[in-house]
């Protein structure tokens, strides 16, 4: 029998600022009420800036629209008993539209919160992780990567049903 593979968990994350303050969920987590950027899980079959689109919208109702990579980040966290688990993050900066007050937000969401950077460095006890301020503060730093930095690639089924309807990016 051939050893299980290991693989690491992909995220996504967004950074929108808006008049000196920045989108962020307080959310349910294993460790109580936390507070993060808008983020989750790659879905099998996305692009990265299809799911940090995706993320944003589930979990705050407002339309993202990604302007400029902020960076990639591996985090380990170890659990007792296992060999815990690896995240790369790719976080992303943008524009946010109005929120869809009708929208529901994500299950684990209890509130969205506009935050200075002040006031989220004022709390590290409430961040999910420690991601939260490094996104940001390589925010702040100016770091910003173009949107295709990160190349995708689609290969099989998926690349042949864009090829036919004349949506590949070759």
């Amino acid at each position: 029998m051939k050893p299980e593979t290991w693989l690491p968990h992909v995220t996504v994350g967004a950074i929108v600022e808006r008049d000196g303050r920045f989108l962020v969920v307080e959310e349910h987590t294993a460790d109580g009420l936390r507070l993060n950027q808008p983020a989750g899980h790659l879905e099998a079959g996305e692009t990265l800036l299809e799911a940090v689109v995706r993320e944003t919208l589930e979990e705050t109702a407002h339309p993202f629209t990604p302007e400029a990579l902020v960076g990639m980040y591996m985090t380990h966290f170890g659990r007792p008993g296992s060999e815990g688990v690896t995240y790369l993050r790719f976080t992303y900066c943008g524009t946010s539209g109005k929120a869809d007050a009708e929208r529901a937000l994500d299950p684990d969401i209890v509130r969205t919160l506009w935050m200075s950077a002040d006031e989220l460095r004022a709390c590290p006890e409430r961040h999910r992780t420690p991601l939260v301020m490094q996104c940001l503060d390589d925010y702040l730093a100016g770091r910003r990567f173009p949107l295709d930095f990160v190349h995708t690639h689609s290969v099989g089924q998926k690349q042949a049903q864009a090829d036919a309807s004349g949506l590949s990016q070759a």
